[in-house]
């Protein structure tokens, strides 16, 4: 018996390490691979936003004196706060060691004690603001001029004058120009007090007007400009009685031309003097200006006009009249108004991805017109082949890379002075792959047309997908040398060439192709080297081109010879197109005239003209346009129509002919009519212009009448209607009575009128002259309205809201009024709203309660002082976060003071405003507060966590990652977890924390060759955010290959690594050739074990005889009842297997099956009958799921004996006969991890959920990937019910005789085992009914073979769930085969007992060998080794 339990495990044993070679062996070229290809696309990256950044505020024009202080103002707004540094005239000023200039902490420049001088003029200048960030890109302001005012110096100075009582005097002193503001006037030592009598100019002029005796004295001008005051000459003013006798009237100071800025204030001066006193007015573009009811312009003293607030209008020319009664002079000057650059379209934000090409528009106005320049991160861009100004202002990059990322501004400057508006760019990634093949590179790359300027590419379909109708291409193209690459992308799917247009000639480019499907760009094809065609002479523009038309169809071009043919000119192409169209036609011209007939009449055409040399065509001309002649029309009027008036009237009207048949302008119509008993005797009238109707009388009572109508143009008649026919009247329509009742009445009242509309008498006979309307709230008859008798509706005004008026209508003649019809209406209710707004709330508050709420409270100034709401007021709260900039404003009403917003984020700065309503008047917006809510945990794990191994110490790992998305608030610390086993308890894990905000962390002191985990959690001053996802990562061997980290898929928290597979999550070092050499001595030495090891096992097998004859009274015991007893010792037949784990000998017990299909018959598995699990609780089942392992390390197999009992054994393959398997049951519970429970109703019957699928993807001989486990799992679970498997209908269990081609054993669970028995629970397997796979008592074939297509192999059977159906604890061990695939069996197996029964049969299996009888297995086993070795060495 111990050699034959030795036989046994020692063939497990060589099967299970000769499949783990094999395995090594196949992952290898997989490995290689992987490692040559193309490092693996990220999953997705999270799109960048555009990051605000602006300038609050800009430096504006400033005029300082010396030794005075200046600030230039300058704020910008960004997250992270920016750098602010200043320019002074385009050089960085260095503000550190300057001890005069200082940067302000918001940004603005603060000059003391300003420097100025003749040849010293440090401060003097343009200042410009510049704004950085970091990583982020650098902004410029505005540029703006400090100017600081000179020393005083006087271009002219007040002179002694006299002037008649009454009269105007003018007082000169002029200084320069930045001087102008700082001039004062004095007389005789004092200050002058100006008033409307006495004003100075903004010259500095003095102006006198109406002098009177008191203004004589001693004038003087001073300059106060900071230092000591400097003063002109002083000149007396002597003002003479009036001399009562005329003078010459004479201008004391003229207008002069004046410039202007919009807004600015204007003074165009004129004053006269001369006796009688001279009155002044002024006329702009010789239209009087009316100054006395203008608010803008205003005559001062004098004379002179001043314009306030100067608008583009403004401008012209003004003349100043001076008139007193016995002479007129005049004077003009011209008022030029300028503007500053203003932005009609501002650059807007741009993502874009490399080789791509863009445009940022910039649309700006002012006068003079502006010029515009653009900035690159502050950086001035300079026009080049790849950047270039379009349309005037428009910048444009051509084949953008990744350093093109920026903030780009558009700056605008004229004489006024200048602004700025910017945008950001952003290159994209490009979006990863999805899970799918992409094409390969397209072949056969061709440049099948080479011109001086473009360049055609075509291609044929890549070779991965030959039709390629869905495929797009992008055509990469950049000059030779240079790294911008742009790219051209074809214009539908499946075209397969583009034309490339815009180059230069006799240049060399390079090209490449790159084919996309719906799984993303696919191989790039090898770059192609095209040189353009240099540059020929070609004829210019043919000159003097004319066109004229020579008929109503033809249209004669003539042109000259080109003056620049560069050659002989060969020929000449005529293009001509109907204007409104776009198809252009052309014809071959060997002259240098053309006659085109054919044309339409009447009709617009453009021709152009373009002369061909030996090298080609040259310079079109510019298009011409000429209409062909008119003609008389092609087609009658239409629509023509009779209404007979009366006996002796006919009305007729009509409508023009098609536009496209007048062939000319219509000039009028002719109408000709006939009686129809008279047909020669035609009648005609001409009716001139657009006239559409005409009233033809003097017609006979009774008589029928044919009438028709033709257009007219000035060419002549075109054909006419056909003859339309209609009879007059016997009598006129009869007035003796009076008109019968109106049809018809319809009323529709609205707030203050009401319209009325009707139908007329239905008697027609009777002639009605007109209608009568009465209305009046309450009787129809306090108002009466007539209307015309065409009239066939009229809204009646001016009535009054919610009111119910009746209205009544008759029609009436010159007998009398007719019969009434009468009608009432409700006015609708006065809507318009009260006037008056209403007051906003006041005093807003925000107190901030959790790190997501936030109490607003508010007082209302138009409630009483308790403020208690009495009336249907509500107000609307609303509140917002400014970072995005874009983010929109939430609503909520209240129709208290106060509002509680929740669901607000954590640690955010919110503002909040309150408006209140009733009825329909509103208030504005109060103004805002703020708030920040407290912080909270980290809700989400740090991001992007990767491992790499530190060069030059393979025992050193380097820990990177990214803060978390979500940190609400300022991360104060993580924690490092790592872990030899990803399943560990997180108590078991090894712990690093890293204090502060860093993101890499060094880890030492580690295993090599071994695979670690890791996981990272945040804190911040609340606590400890989530963890990362596990990454694993192997560190290197000791030769120091370097280890490879990986991020494990979300799985479960009870996964396990698969024994194998084809994409190892680490490479091996063995090259192919070693490993194919491995692979045919690991064959050799395996097929040689096994032949030794069968001829023991069969040796073995033969001295158990009685063993045999134990199994066939088993099987009879068993026969004869279907249920086990459980104090029966004799069906006790023991089977052995070996655990590929543990290394155990387990017996099991051995049932025929009495019926092999699967039913949800309950198996029983104690002396009792098990009823079957109930599963009508989706929720009890989801809650027993479970995960099996697969192949650990022998670190991870050192753990609980639980866990250990959790692992499922090797599923090995044997040979390649069709197997029939052999099955045993074992549930399997555990002890220590509340995450391990096994229940039996986590595992589908196979007869519901297959392992496999007919089309499954896995090739023969492989193991699956991790993501293609997850794949299997759920193709098991959808997998239809209705899978089932074809059984004979009985089948014997026992027999003497063993079939090893056909054979089938089944054994089952059996549960009534005694506590004593030494027996532990079996675990369930299929093996194949081999003679060397199994010693188990063979049975009888079926009758026929499963008819279910094989399974391929597979990992392990993961958990599954039974949908709807009872659930038994069912298992489906599938065999991989060397050869071939093989099916699984399913078996079904008894429910899984309960957690305490489950623990006492786990207890008795832990206890069922004794030492002693271990410890000759163990010398049984040592024997057949060594007698292995002696064999193999011999």
């Amino acid at each position: 018996m111990a050699a034959e339990r030795g036989a046994r495990r020692l063939l497990s044993t060589s099967f299970f390490w000769l499949c783990c070679l094999l395995l090594l062996g196949r992952r290898e070229p997989g490995a290689a691979a992987a490692r040559s290809g193309s490092p693996p696309q990220s999953l997705g990256s999270s799109v960048r936003t555009f990051t605000p950044f602006y300038f609050l505020v800009e430096p504006v024009d400033t005029l300082s004196s010396r030794g005075s202080s200046v600030i230039l103002n300058c704020s910008a707004y960004s997250e992270p706060s920016p750098k602010i540094e200043w320019k002074k005239d385009g050089t960085f000023l260095n503000l550190v060691s300057d001890d005069r200039r200082q940067l302000l902490p918001d940004g603005s420049l603060f000059i003391t004690n300003v420097v100025h001088s003749k040849h010293n003029k440090p401060d003097e200048g343009y200042y410009q603001c510049v704004a950085t960030v970091e990583s982020l890109g650098t902004i410029v302001s505005r540029t703006a001029k400090l100017t600081v005012a000179g020393l005083p110096r006087f271009a002219s100075q007040p002179e002694p004058s006299s002037v008649y009582a009454g009269n105007s005097v003018v007082l000169n002193c002029e200084v320069n120009a930045d001087l102008v503001p700082f001039v004062r006037w004095e007389q005789n030592r004092q200050p002058l007090l100006l008033d409307d009598r006495v004003i100075k100019l903004p010259s500095g002029t003095l102006v006198i007007s109406n002098a009177t005796e008191g203004d004589g004295g001693l004038y003087r001008c001073m300059v106060e400009s900071g230092g000591p005051p400097k003063y002109s000459d002083e000149a007396e003013l002597k003002v003479l009685p009036d001399p009562e006798v005329t003078s010459n009237l004479v201008f004391l100071k003229q207008p002069s031309s004046l410039v202007r800025v919009i807004d600015q204030s204007a003074v165009l001066p004129c004053v006269a003097s001369g006796l009688p006193t001279p009155t002044i007015r002024w006329m702009k573009n010789e239209e009087a200006l009316d100054t006395e009811s203008s608010e803008r312009l205003v005559l001062l003293a004098g004379g002179s006009l001043e314009i306030s607030d100067v608008t583009e209008d403004d401008a012209g020319t003004y003349f100043c009249i001076a008139d007193n009664g016995n002479e007129t002079i005049e004077a003009q000057a011209e008022l030029t108004v300028q503007a500053q650059p203003e932005f009609l379209k501002q650059p807007t934000n741009i993502y874009a991805h490399e080789s791509m090409d863009i445009i940022f528009e910039c649309e700006v106005t002012g006068k003079p017109t502006p010029t515009v320049k653009w900035v690159k991160n502050g950086d001035m861009v300079i026009p080049s082949d790849y950047f270039k100004i379009v349309k005037e202002h428009n910048l444009q990059v051509l084949g953008l890379v990744k350093s093109d990322e920026g903030f780009y501004q558009c700056i605008a400057e004229n004489d006024v002075g200048n602004a700025q508006a910017g945008a950001q760019l952003i290159i994209l990634e490009h979006a990863p792959a999805t899970t799918g093949p992409l094409p390969s590179a397209p072949r056969d790359v061709v440049a099948s047309l080479v011109s001086t300027r473009f360049i055609k590419l075509t291609w044929r379909t890549p070779a991965s997908d030959p039709h390629g109708d869905n495929l797009t291409y992008s055509v990469f193209y950049t000059k030779e040398g240079i790294a911008r690459e742009r790219v051209e992308n074809t214009s539908r799917p499946g075209e397969m060439q583009v034309t490339i247009q815009n180059l230069m000639p006799a240049t060399v480019y390079v090209f490449r192709v790159m084919a996309q499907n719906k799984h993303g760009s696919g191989e790039s094809s090898a770059p192609l080297r095209v040189e353009t065609q240099p540059e020929v002479q070609l004829p210019g523009p043919a000159p003097n081109i004319r066109a004229y038309a020579t008929s109503p169809t033809s249209i004669t071009v003539t042109w000259e010879t080109p003056l620049s043919g560069n050659g002989e000119i060969q020929n000449y192409k005529l293009y001509y197109m109907e204007k409104g169209t776009d198809k252009e036609q052309d014809v071959d011209v060997s002259s240098h005239s053309h006659t085109i007939n054919g044309l339409k009449k009447y009709t617009e055409y453009s021709f152009r003209v373009v002369a061909y040399n030996k090298h080609g065509p040259g310079v079109s001309t510019q298009d011409v346009a000429v209409r062909t002649l008119s003609d008389v029309p092609s087609a009658a009027p239409q629509n023509l129509s009779l209404e007979v008036r009366n006996s002796k009237s006919i009305m007729i009207h009509w409508q023009p002919p098609p536009p496209a048949t007048q062939n000319g302008q219509v000039t009028g119509y002719k109408i000709r009519y006939r009686k129809a008993s008279r047909k020669s005797d035609v009648t005609e009238t001409l009716v001139t212009g657009t006239q559409l109707s005409q009233l033809i009388e003097g017609l006979d009572r009774g008589t029928e009448y044919n009438f028709r109508v033709a257009a007219l143009t000035i060419n002549g008649t075109g054909p006419a209607t056909d003859w339309l026919s209609a009879e007059t009247f016997e009598s006129d329509l009869d007035e003796t009575r009076v008109p019968d009742v109106p049809s018809s009445l319809h009323v529709r009242p609205l707030v203050t009128s009401i319209v009325v509309s009707w139908t007329p008498p239905e008697n027609q006979n009777i002639v009605v002259r007109g209608y009568a309307i009465g209305y009046g709230i309450g009787s129809p008859h306090a108002q009466t309205i007539k209307v015309d008798y065409k009239q066939r509706y009229y809204t009646i005004e001016n009535l009054d809201p919610s009111s119910h008026y009746v209205i009544t209508l008759k029609a009436f003649n010159n007998v009398g009024e007719g019969i009434p019809l009468y009608e009432s209406a409700v006015t609708r209710p006065h809507t318009v709203p009260d006037p008056t707004p209403m007051m906003p709330p006041v005093g807003v508050q925000a107190s901030i309660l959790s790190h997501d709420t936030i109490r607003i409270t508010w007082a209302d100034n138009s409630l009483p002082k308790h403020q208690k709401i009495t009336d249907s007021r509500y107000y609307t709260v609303r509140w917002k976060t400014n970072i995005p900039a874009n983010t929109k404003y939430k609503n909520a009403n209240a129709t208290t003071l106060s509002y509680l917003v929740t669901g607000l984020k954590a640690n955010t700065l919110y503002e909040f405003s309150v408006m209140v309503t009733k009825g329909r008047r509103s208030s504005t917006w109060s103004m805002t507060a703020h708030g920040t809510t407290f912080e909270l945990v980290p809700t989400s794990p740090p991001k992007d966590v990767t491992v790499v191994s530190k060069e030059g110490k393979p025992r050193t790992i380097i820990v990177n990652w990214q803060p978390p998305s979500e940190a609400n608030g300022k991360i104060t610390g993580y924690i490092i977890y790592y872990s030899t086993d990803v399943n560990a308890e997180i108590h078991d894990w090894v712990i690093e924390p890293v204090v502060g905000n860093r993101l890499t962390h060094q880890i030492q002191e580690l295993t090599l060759d071994t695979p670690y985990y890791f996981k990272i959690q945040a804190r911040n001053s609340k606590g400890m955010g989530p963890m990362s996802e596990a990454v694993q990562f192997r560190t290197p061997k000791a030769s120091g290959s370097a280890g490879k980290g990986s991020r494990l898929p979300d799985l479960g928290s009870d996964y396990k690594p698969p024994m194998s597979g084809s994409n190892s999550p680490h490479g091996s070092p063995t090259s192919p050739l070693d490993s194919n050499m491995l692979l045919v001595i690991i064959v050799s030495v395996g097929v040689i074990t096994i032949v030794v090891v069968v001829i023991i096992a069969v040796f073995c097998t033969r001295r158990t005889t009685s063993h045999q004859k134990k199994k066939r009274a088993a099987c009879k015991s068993v026969n004869g009842s279907h249920k086990y007893k459980g104090n029966s010792k004799d069906v006790k037949p023991p089977d052995l297997w070996i655990h590929h784990e543990r290394l155990e000998l387990k017996p099991i017990d051995k049932s025929p099956d009495p019926n092999p299909i699967m039913t949800d018959t309950p198996i029983p598995r104690n002396s009792q009958d098990i009823t079957p699990v109930d599963n009508s609780m989706d929720s009890n089942i989801h809650q027993r799921r479970n995960s099996y392992r697969g192949h650990e390390s022998e670190d991870s197999m050192s753990t609980l004996a639980g866990r250990r009992g959790m692992r499922p054994k090797m599923m090995m393959p044997f040979d390649s006969q069709p197997p029939q398997p052999v099955i045993s049951a074992h549930p399997i519970h555990s002890l220590d991890n509340p995450h391990h429970h096994f229940h039996s109703s986590s595992l589908a019957s196979p007869a519901r959920s297959h392992l496999y699928h007919p089309g499954s993807p896995w090739p023969i001989g492989t193991s699956m990937s991790l993501s293609d486990r997850a794949n299997s799992t759920e193709s098991v679970r959808n997998t239809p019910s209705t899978d089932t498997m074809p059984a004979s209908s009985s089948q014997t269990c026992c027999t003497d005789h063993q079939d090893p081609e056909g054979a089938t054993s089944s054994s089952y669970l059996a549960s009534s085992q005694e506590e004593d028995s030494g027996q532990s629970l079996p675990t369930a397997h299929v093996r194949p009914s081999h003679p060397l796979k199994s010693f188990a008592v063979p049975a009888i074939p079926p009758p026929g073979p499963p008819s279910y297509d094989p399974a391929l192999p597979s990992t392990p059977l993961l958990s599954q769930q039974a949908l709807n159906h009872h659930i038994h604890s069912v298992k489906t061990a599938s065999i991989g085969t060397l050869g071939r695939s093989r099916p699984p069996m399913p078996v079904v197996v008894p429910s899984a007992p309960e957690v305490q029964e489950t623990t006492r049969m786990l207890e008795d299996s832990e206890s069922s060998y004794e030492p002693d009888e271990l410890t000759k297995e163990m010398a049984h086993l040592e024997g057949l080794m060594k007698d292995l070795n002696a064999i193999t060495t011999a």
